[in-house]
């Protein structure tokens, strides 16, 4: 019995190249780019989705260990960004940060304020509103999950060169500009 030889990449790797998805070029066109070039651009995409695998994780564990829904985590990074920036968070605010309705962020609130993590107490200067704090110790949570995460990501990028920087920061959003509908 002859043994099977072993891939020649692995199986994660294939099922992103084109390669083996569109051998025929029906979408994905590869004219002008050799194996070797085919084989990079395959890297940059598994690179990409491991990354986006590795952010869904922390994200989660964050929401998991705080006991928040994605929402919820949203509101509080915007309260704590407004806190830091020396700005009032209002209700108003928050709504339209999170592109919801004013009712919505009502519930949102509701269950930032049960959890602990946001006080409700009167604006300064507008009687009509109120103004939304993080408590410390969801200050200090966040920081302690969500901050030191982010700043990994901010070393990471700050080790490339200047040049560096803007093609990736032109690939990352050229790469946004791909959900857009032609």
């Amino acid at each position: 019995m002859v043994p099977e030889s072993e891939p020649a990449e692995p199986i994660e790797l294939s099922m992103l190249d084109p390669r083996v998805l569109d051998p025929h070029q029906e979408i994905v066109r590869r004219a002008g780019l050799g194996d070797d070039e085919v084989d990079q651009v395959v890297r940059v995409l598994a690179g990409l989705r491991s990354w986006r695998e590795t952010e869904q994780r922390l994200s989660e564990a964050s929401r998991r260990y705080m006991k928040l829904g994605e929402t919820d985590m949203r509101a509080l990074r915007f309260v704590i960004a407004a806190q830091h920036r020396g700005d009032i968070a209002t209700p108003g605010a928050i709504a339209a940060h999170l592109g919801i309705s004013s009712a919505s962020t009502t519930k949102v609130l509701d269950r930032l304020t049960e959890g602990g993590h946001v006080r409700r107490l009167p604006h300064r200067s507008d009687r009509r509103s109120l103004a939304i704090e993080v408590t410390e110790e969801t200050r200090l949570a966040a920081q302690r999950t969500v901050g030191r995460s982010h700043a990994r990501r901010f070393e990471a990028a700050a080790r490339l060169s200047p040049q560096e920087r803007e093609i990736v920061t032109r690939f990352l959003n050229d790469l946004a500009g791909t959900g857009e509908e032609d």
